[in-house]
């Protein structure tokens, strides 16, 4: 049986260690569907999970990576024939399930996502999960009535990952966007991506009420 790298983390008894491994495809979380990976992004959940400082494993031992891109190289939906460039990103990948931080991944069908046209495994993933993220929220603010009339947005965090799609993404659309930051060093980059007013984060007043931001179930 064909062998291939992965980089598989394990965390048990012995503490926790990470590294390449062969492995076979019997021994990746089932699937109806099996990837070639092209290209795989880091993510913090990845640096956390790599070096054990964030609890991401959920069992283990577990192939790394919280999403990929590449080729469907064998499949048992008609809706995703072999060669079918896709995208995984979610799902589990690298909590639950294995990540794509290996030769071949396997995942149930409803999580490979066809690329459209124009868009490489290569693009999808410097993209990566961040900017979907990002795109997702955008999408999501829009679907509830958010529009430039409507007055600046801010972003918070917005040097890493997420925050960076997020001001692109919102400049492009049109928005006036606020951009808050702890890294005095990031205003430029910030300023390059669009962002009309960088605030830093130290200089934001918030009053003295020891309150801190909270979701509601309402």
């Amino acid at each position: 049986m064909t062998t291939f790298n992965a980089f598989r983390i394990h965390q048990d008894s012995s503490g926790h260690r990470a590294g390449l491994e062969a492995l076979t495809l019997d021994q990746l979380t089932p699937g109806e569907v099996t990837v070639r990976v092209e290209w795989s992004a880091v993510n913090y959940k990845d640096a956390l999970a790599v070096t054990g400082r964030g609890k991401i494993l959920r069992h283990s031992p577990l192939v790394g990576g919280v999403d990929a891109a590449g080729r469907i190289e064998a499949s048992s939906d008609p809706a995703l024939p072999v060669g079918t460039p896709v995208v995984i990103t979610g799902g589990g990948l690298g909590e639950v399930r294995d990540g794509g931080f290996a030769t071949y991944l396997r995942v149930p069908a409803d999580m490979a996502i066809p690329l459209p046209a124009g868009l490489s495994t290569r693009q999808a993933m410097i993209i990566g999960t961040a900017g979907f993220t990002a795109a997702l929220a955008l999408m999501r603010m829009e679907h509830n009535g958010q529009t430039p009339a409507l007055g600046p947005i801010l972003i918070t965090g917005a040097s890493g990952g997420v925050g960076s799609f997020a001001t692109a993404l919102c400049v492009r659309r049109g928005y006036e966007v606020a951009a808050l930051t702890m890294k005095p060093a990031s205003i430029q980059y910030l300023e390059k991506l669009g962002a009309q007013k960088v605030i830093l984060r130290d200089g934001l007043a918030m009053g003295n009420a020891p309150w801190r931001p909270r979701t509601s179930a309402a």
